[in-house]
């Protein structure tokens, strides 16, 4: 890696890291929010939900305006952090009265973030080819840590307008590191508009095959990340044993998968991305069906088990992003990585809503298993991907 590439990655994954904060800046502080604006039990889900809707609303308004290949990804990324900055600030203004505007702001957030974390992809992409899968490791790896961010936060005992500001400052803070980054000398120049660029990705048999194995990932991911809290609360309680802080544990919980995308994303470059991602998969599903067994159980039970989940539950995203680019034609990169993610995200309303009706038909001890039908139905797709034809652009040919 040369001095230039090790800058960029430093400087990019931190951008994204700070501005990724915003993601679940409200959702932190649930229980805090509740109280203050007097939110039912049935608005608290939409904190999370309204950032989801809102990110695939934005993605698909920009892969079929191929925004990503026609906006140059730098000045993408900065304007919408920005923004997604502003907007957050605006929960500071929320009373009782007005908790339709807190949750269309939380929706305009997530819009914007969906020009955020594509283009942040695409800046990284630009500027490795050997080295990908790290890199882009790397880089969800800091996405990783900046949704859990708020749950630090949180834990160091702000209150919830104390989280929002932070996560405003930590936004304002990584655009102006983005802008201090140039393009990688892979950098594909700005495309013009192309009505017919969504068909071309949609007809890449490895953009679809990795799409899928997304979408195996994406059903189980965010549906852990916005229960984890809630669920090492039932569990403590039904132990009649105290966790210590659950909103550090969830931190620590969600953010160890900032290591786990590093090294898997090294561990892919070498290896094979079908391989890594399928192996991933294999794990974190089989720490989705676990979660039953342990819940209930001592801390020094379920905690190792969740930190393992938390590590390889997000493992694998990296290499769907790497697998897109390697398999997509350049002029539709950015397209395919925006379209891959809305779909991914459209998903996510399923599985978040799915598990408080889960709770309320069998308990917290069930909520999670049926999330590991994702990792089942993403690994098969790897497995036909390893032995397509599409398998040879991978990794330099390792599948």
């Amino acid at each position: 890696m040369t001095q230039a590439q090790r800058a960029a990655l430093t400087w990019i994954a931190l951008g994204q890291l700070f501005v990724l904060s915003l993601w679940f800046s409200a959702s932190a502080v649930a229980p805090q929010l509740q109280d203050a604006w007097g939110l039912g039990d049935g608005q608290v889900p939409w904190l999370t939900l309204t950032v989801q809707v809102g990110f695939v609303a934005g993605a698909l308004i920009s892969a079929f305006a191929n925004l990503a290949d026609i906006v140059p990804s730098r000045r993408l990324f900065v304007s919408a952090a920005v923004l997604a900055a502003v907007a957050n600030a605006g929960l500071l203004t929320i009373d009782s009265e007005s908790v339709g505007l807190a949750l269309g702001l939380r929706f305009v957030i997530g819009m914007l973030l969906a020009a955020v974390y594509p283009s942040g992809l695409k800046v990284m992409s630009g500027w490795f080819v050997k080295g990908r899968g790290m890199a882009l490791g790397v880089l969800v790896g800091a996405l990783t840590v900046g949704s859990a961010s708020p749950h630090l936060v949180r834990g160091l005992g702000l209150d919830w307008e104390g989280v929002i500001v932070a996560s405003s400052i930590l936004a304002l803070l990584g655009a102006l590191l983005m802008a201090r980054v140039g393009d990688g000398p892979h950098e594909i120049p700005a495309q013009r508009f192309r009505i017919e660029q969504v068909a071309t990705v949609v007809r890449n048999r490895g953009v679809r095959l990795s799409t899928y194995g997304y979408l195996g990932h994406m059903w189980e991911l965010y549906a852990m990340w916005t229960w984890m809290a809630a669920f090492l609360a039932a569990s403590s309680e039904a132990a009649g044993v105290s966790y210590g802080s659950v909103s550090t544990l969830t931190f620590f919980i969600i953010g160890i998968g900032g290591a786990g995308s590093w090294y898997a994303g090294s561990l892919a470059d070498r290896l094979g991305r079908t391989r890594i991602a399928g192996g991933s998969m294999v794990i974190s599903g089989a720490c989705a069906v676990s979660s039953a067994l342990v819940f209930g159980l001592s801390p020094w039970v379920v905690v190792p088990v969740m930190l393992i989940w938390g590590a390889t539950i997000v493992a694998d995203s990296a290499q769907f992003s790497a697998m897109v680019t390697e398999t997509a034609d350049d002029e539709t990169r950015g397209t395919a990585l925006t379209l891959q993610t809305a779909l991914g995200f459209l998903l996510t309303l399923v599985t978040i809503q799915g598990v408080p009706l889960l709770v309320d038909a069998f308990s917290w001890r069930w909520a999670f298993p049926f999330l590991a039908l994702g990792p089942i139905l993403g690994t098969m797709a790897m497995v036909v991907l390893s032995r397509s034809p599409e398998a040879k652009a991978l990794a330099g040919g390792r599948g």
